[in-house]
């Protein structure tokens, strides 16, 4: 009698485990998809299961289908061939606008300090070649 036990609680011992190990982790990453899914919206990056790399240009929830911009090229998949989001379209792009607008207003005198400092690399860069010129000299006279 006592055997009957043992070997009920080994199979749902067994069981439990099987669901902790195997069907949970699988129903937390399908419910991750499926709230990427529902979260995508035109403009964002997108991978398909191909590893296709676009852009979603338009939504279809009718026919469940998803067209892709790819450098150009318009492709229409299932929604379902979507794989990952490789990047969020940007919500407001008012920020980034006001950042430029105080980069323009700048005075002239930051734009003559910009370009020293960008010539500063070129003269470094030619004193550098010519002290190498002048070691090559030098091992060339030995």
């Amino acid at each position: 009698m006592g055997g009957q036990y043992s070997t009920l609680i080994i199979l749902v011992v067994f069981l439990g485990l099987m669901y902790f190990l195997m069907l949970r982790p699988q129903q937390k990453q399908q419910k991750k998809h499926r709230d990427m899914m529902s979260d995508l919206k035109k403009g964002d990056h997108v991978v398909t299961i191909g590893r296709l790399h676009g852009v979603i240009d338009e939504i279809n929830e009718a026919d469940k289908t998803v067209t892709l911009d790819c450098d150009g090229i318009y492709l229409v998949f299932d929604l379902r061939a979507i794989s990952s989001v490789t990047s969020q379209a940007p919500a407001a792009v008012t920020a980034p606008v006001a950042a430029s607008e105080a980069a323009t207003k700048e005075e002239p005198a930051d734009d003559a300090s910009a370009a020293s400092a960008a010539e500063e690399p070129a003269s470094e860069a030619a004193a550098s070649e010519a002290s190498a010129d002048d070691a090559d000299d030098s091992e060339a006279n030995k």
